[in-house]
């Protein structure tokens, strides 16, 4: 008879997803976890089946936190005021709550951009592309944009994007809201 799980899996995975958020995930060690998580490595293994599974469980926690911002993203009819409102909306939380960490999938990002973990390049690379897509339809909406600008702008924006989230982690709040006002004059 199987043993019944005797934490919440939803919590452990949210504490899981702040610690990878802080020290990424090769910083990251089991006993790290372990302690974070308040459970033992078997039940870690046992309900995820090995580190990287729990940190594509803390990916997707990640990713549902953030849902709610790309969701206005998507639905704005403003084209790119629209691109820069989900920029001002993604350093919100972390200016208002100190949480200096920048944006989890930037760091994942960054830091499997010259690994072998294909499953992981691959969420990553995905997450990008939707991004840019995105971008690209905001782009679209100004009718004087050929589809060149459009694609330089979108290539533009993703980058800058991930500037801001690494800004986010050492600079201050004006320091930022002055780069986006920059990254959006120059469009």
């Amino acid at each position: 008879m199987a043993r019944k799980k005797e934490y919440n899996e939803v919590e452990v995975v949210e504490k899981a997803m702040n610690l990878f958020w802080k020290n990424g995930f090769e910083m990251t060690s089991m006993q790290m976890l372990e302690k974070e998580m308040g459970i033992n490595k078997f039940s870690i293994y046992s309900s995820f089946g090995s580190k990287q599974g729990l940190f594509l469980e803390s990916l997707k926690c990640y990713k549902g936190k953030i849902s709610s911002m790309f969701a206005d993203l998507i639905q704005g009819t403003n084209g790119i005021e629209d691109i820069k409102q989900f920029f001002y909306n993604s350093v919100t939380h972390k200016l208002e709550a100190g949480n200096q960490k920048g944006c989890l999938l930037t760091n994942t990002y960054n830091e499997f951009s010259e690994s072998d973990d294909e499953v992981i390049k691959e969420q990553m690379a995905s997450f990008m592309n939707d991004l840019k897509m995105i971008f690209i339809e905001k782009l679209k909406m100004d009718s004087m944009k050929d589809e060149e600008t459009v694609l330089k702008q979108a290539n533009y924006l993703v980058l800058a994007k991930h500037g801001l989230a690494a800004a986010t982690r050492v600079n201050s709040k004006q320091e930022i809201e002055d780069y986006i006002e920059m990254t959006f004059k120059n469009l």
